[in-house]
């Protein structure tokens, strides 16, 4: 009784001390995915203020809505300026610059070989008359000739103009000592010079640091002094001063009143006309009063609304990418990329490129993150985001709304439509060829619109969009990739990519391990079938069913469906080294898909394809060497690590991994044989838990046993057996 009192009195204190360690792992766990969720939340709050500041700057950091018209077309309505402003009269300016070039009259300079006459004249005369040296008795040859010298560069650098072009030329502090009015007695050819001249000649170079001395110039000076010059045109010298006076000119400003009237509905548009529009639009957006508290507080409720009605459909409709911060990082990063590239655009044509104006009515912005959210999200959330963004879009850039949300909306839906069969990257260019084709009659209303059919602004525009959606081509093929890497997704394109043979893991497989190679392919082809039936990703299915066994590539010949000659190396083995070589290629599998960067969604299915099942085979072997009694075994030395599958498409590739390679195993092939096999097998996997995580319905097991059955059927057909040969 004691003994019995201290084992019960030890038991309840076991139990006790069982129960506090469960309480305090629940705690631990219950912390732990508090903290999970809190910090998901956390991700989600910092996605949803990042994308609400970047709506609020879109929609508040928007050019003024000013349509500047398309030269020489015809208004469409009568446009008021709707504030004083000034605007640079182009055509005033060019004629006060012409005025200003008349001013420049005829500029004269002596004629140089007259000059260079004179000089030898005065060489030879002072060799050959020395009376200079009695006259200048200090004074040396040298001293006469640098004195020559400097004189006739004075003389050759002098211009000589009218008294009105010397002014215009002070007045606009172009004026130098060079310049000179011409004489009085000036005829046109021949003048002599005043004795003023000689005087500021002499009085210039004599205050000039040079050696030689100014009884010399004197002397040279009366020599010069009583000759008449010839004088002729300095055309170089007139057409550089005219140049300079142009460029003097300040622009002419002209001011426009308020409510002054710039165009009547129909006047033809001239050049003027866009100088006067561009101007108000600068005016405009400098009185906007941006950073206003009032400006500030309307932008940021309408990037709230914008951001609630998006965020509220993807809680709704799409919860597994609102519940995913991944995901809706992924999503966030398309639509802000999007207007980045919209508002940069808007940005450098309107202040960098505005020639650009008048051909560039249309930009297609909405396309590049359409066929982005299409591929890498589904099209469904395309189809929305493009209509909300269509119409934000409209909103906030200086564009004309109703045409820019028609067209890039019609665009928009055009590339989520035509990318449903998209497989290879270079279709990127297809689809948006097919988006490029649907915007020409889009254009062609907008002339019907306008009572025309076809003008050059229509080539222009076609032109226009067909280098928007090159571009968008270009820009899309270089960034999904980036995309498929940072957020961990496959495309159907990159999916295409790794149903080639040629990849080195499939080759492998083809040679290293042929029937584990044929089966995979089996397995791929019923699994996508099935996968297609029930709506899932049929293709992620028949290409990630080629990579799911390859870590049977480690020991090829320890798996039956590669085993020639009928000898089975697991004879020479005890079952628990077979079930741990068989297990063991699931991890096999896993390190050689790291090691050649499959995706990680690849590598789930590797994981995943036996979920945490039992090898069977082997541990009825090793009971049967226990003499039968189970629990000798430890049952999970026998199981697969898993986990079990996470997926539906993980789901069907394990069902059709099993039912292939058990229906090997049928004498008598047929559909109710096959149909028995497949309904025992799934249903010993659901009774073991493995499809409690896959989200699989039972109406989509049904169709994916029954879709599996007609498949095995057609790769299990038995054909007739032909007679033997007549003797």
């Amino acid at each position: 009784m004691e003994l019995m009192g201290g084992q019960g009195h030890s038991f309840r204190l076991i139990s006790m001390a069982d129960g506090r360690m469960m309480k305090n792992w629940l705690k631990r766990f219950s912390g732990w995915r508090n903290g999970f969720v809190r910090r998901r939340r956390g991700t989600k709050l910092l996605i949803g203020l990042i994308t609400w500041a970047a709506l609020f700057f879109f929609v508040h950091l928007r050019e003024a809505p000013v349509e500047i018209l398309k030269l020489h077309s015809r208004a469409k309505h009568r446009v008021v300026a709707p504030i004083d402003f000034e605007f640079p009269d182009h055509k005033g300016t060019a004629i006060l610059q012409q005025e200003s070039m008349r001013d420049i009259g005829i500029i004269y300079q002596i004629s140089p070989q007259e000059l260079d006459d004179r000089r030898f004249q005065l060489d030879d005369r002072f060799l050959q008359d020395q009376s200079w040296r009695s006259v200048l008795p200090e004074a040396t040859f040298e001293e006469l000739y640098q004195s020559g010298n400097a004189i006739k560069n004075l003389l050759s650098e002098a211009r000589f103009a009218n008294v009105r072009t010397l002014q215009r030329l002070a007045s606009l502090n172009l004026f130098s000592p060079n310049y000179r009015p011409l004489p009085a007695n000036f005829d046109g050819h021949q003048v002599v010079f005043p004795t003023e001249f000689w005087a500021q000649i002499q009085k210039t170079l004599t205050q000039e640091e040079a050696y030689y001395k100014a009884s010399c110039i004197s002397y040279i000076l009366r020599y010069f002094q009583h000759i008449s010059w010839s004088l002729e045109k300095a055309p170089m010298t007139q057409k550089a001063l005219k140049q300079l006076v142009k460029v003097t000119i300040p622009p002419k400003m002209s001011k426009m009143l308020e409510g002054t009237r710039i165009l009547e509905e129909g006047d033809l548009v001239t050049q003027y006309h866009v100088e006067v529009l561009t101007a108000m639009k600068k005016v405009l957006a400098k009185h906007r009063k941006l950073w206003n508290i009032f400006t500030c507080l309307s932008n940021l409720c309408l990037a709230l609304l914008i951001l609630c009605l998006g965020g509220g459909y993807l809680r709704i409709n799409h919860p597994h990418i609102f519940s995913s911060p991944s995901k809706l990082s992924l999503f966030v990063s398309i639509v802000i990329l999007t207007m980045l590239i919209a508002k940069s655009t808007e940005y450098l044509v309107a202040h960098h490129a505005s020639h650009l104006l008048s051909i560039i009515r249309y930009p297609l912005f909405i396309p590049f993150a359409a066929l982005l959210l299409s591929l890498l999200l589904n099209m469904e959330v395309a189809l929305l985001t493009t209509c909300l963004m269509t119409i934000v879009f409209g909103m906030a850039l200086a564009v004309d709304a109703l045409r820019f949300i028609t067209i890039n909306l019609v665009a928009g839906m055009v590339t989520i439509l035509a990318s449903r069969q998209l497989r290879r990257r270079k279709e990127v260019f297809v689809v948006y060829g097919k988006s490029w084709a649907s915007c020409f009659p889009v254009l062609l209303i907008f002339n019907f619109l306008q009572h025309q059919c076809w003008d050059h602004h229509t080539l222009y525009d076609g032109i226009s969009t067909f280098f928007f959606l090159m571009l968008t081509a270009i820009l899309v093929v270089g960034i999904l990739p980036i995309f498929e890497s940072i957020f961990h997704l496959i495309t159907d394109m990159t999916l295409i990519e790794y149903m080639d043979p040629s990849n080195e893991l499939l080759r492998r497989l083809s040679i290293e391990a042929p029937g584990t190679y044929q089966h995979c392919l089996v397995v791929g082809s019923i699994a996508e079938a099935a996968a297609q039936a029930i709506g899932a990703n049929g293709l992620f299915c028949r290409v990630s069913a080629l990579y799911h066994d390859i870590g049977k590539l480690s020991h090829p010949h320890y798996f039956t469906e590669n085993q020639l000659g009928g000898f089975n190396i697991h004879q020479l083995l005890t079952p628990s080294e077979s079930a741990h070589v068989i297990i063991s290629h699931v991890d096999d599998g896993e390190t050689l898909a790291r090691r050649h960067g499959l995706p990680e969604d690849f590598i789930h299915v590797i994981q995943e394809h036996h979920g945490t099942t039992l090898v069977y085979y082997f541990f009825c072997r090793q009971v049967e060497q226990t003499e039968g009694d189970v629990d000798a075994v430890d049952e999970e030395d026998y199981r697969y690590k898993g986990p079990a599958p996470r997926s539906k498409e993980s789901a069907i590739i394990m069902i059709a991994d099993t039912v292939e390679a058990a229906s090997r195993s049928l004498e008598d092939v047929n559909e109710d044989a096959l149909s028995e096999l497949v309904d025992r097998l799934v249903g010993e996997r659901l009774e073991d838990g493995q499809f409690s995580e896959c989200a699989l319905t039972f109406k989509e097991f049904e169709t994916v046993k029954h879709t599996m059955v007609k498949m095995l059927a057609v790769a299990r057909h038995l054909r007739i057996k032909y007679p033997a040969p007549l003797p």
